[in-house]
């Protein structure tokens, strides 16, 4: 960060802790539910949003002093509609069975609020540098949350990493006995992300007490 002013530095950094979308803002819950499961699948979808969150905050901040305000919610969806495009086409080109994988929750990037609330509060009013970083740290730090929720779930419901078992091999039973880890189905279940998510923030917040809400 040392070719970074603070001012900049902190665009990159405010959204790992201070700022998180997840765990602060309370942003782009529905994909943490439904695709952290695999931890390829979370790395993938964090890799998709720091592309279309990146460049979609260069594009909408080139054209913030031509874009009419009545019609402003409409060309970003255009513009982060045409990046989800192009990130489904390259994941059905080159990852075709981890396309299938995440489904229809590729396209969904285009409702996701995090997106939309970087484009209306930051992007149409700075310039391209300040929004690059801003697009990038906020995605970056959003993936890394669910890479956690996805490096817990796929590890305790599974008993793998990446597809490959790293808790002993699938259980196999003789008679009374058992060897090998036996799957936490729970874990692997849309709720399970929920209580992850929770331990995470309350993991959080209890080491930055400037995060509790005052009753």
């Amino acid at each position: 960060m040392a070719l970074l002013s603070k001012k900049d530095a902190n665009l990159i950094l405010d959204p790992l802790a201070d700022n998180n979308p997840i765990t602060i803002q309370v942003l782009g819950i529905c994909s943490a539910l439904a695709i952290t499961a695999e931890l390829k699948a979370s790395l993938v979808m964090s890799i998709s949003v720091i592309f279309v969150m990146g460049v979609g905050n260069v594009v909408i901040s080139l054209l913030r002093n031509v874009i009419p305000s009545k019609i402003r919610i409409i060309a970003q969806l255009i513009v982060v509609a045409t990046l989800v495009i192009v990130v489904d086409q390259v994941l059905k080109a080159f990852a075709y069975e981890l396309s299938k994988t995440l489904s229809v929750f590729v396209g969904l990037i285009i409702t996701n609020c995090i997106i939309m609330g970087r484009f209306e509060a930051f992007a149409l009013g700075n310039g391209v540098w300040r929004s690059i970083l801003d697009g990038i740290g906020n995605a970056l730090w959003y993936g890394v949350i669910l890479e956690k929720i996805g490096l817990f779930r796929e590890l305790f419901g599974s008993g793998t990493l990446f597809g490959i078992p790293v808790l002993g091999d699938p259980i196999a039973k003789t008679g009374l006995y058992a060897t090998g880890y036996e799957n936490n189905g729970f874990m692997i279940i849309p709720p399970a992300a929920l209580i992850v998510v929770g331990i995470i923030i309350w993991v959080q917040r209890s080491r930055n007490r400037a995060l509790i809400e005052e009753a």
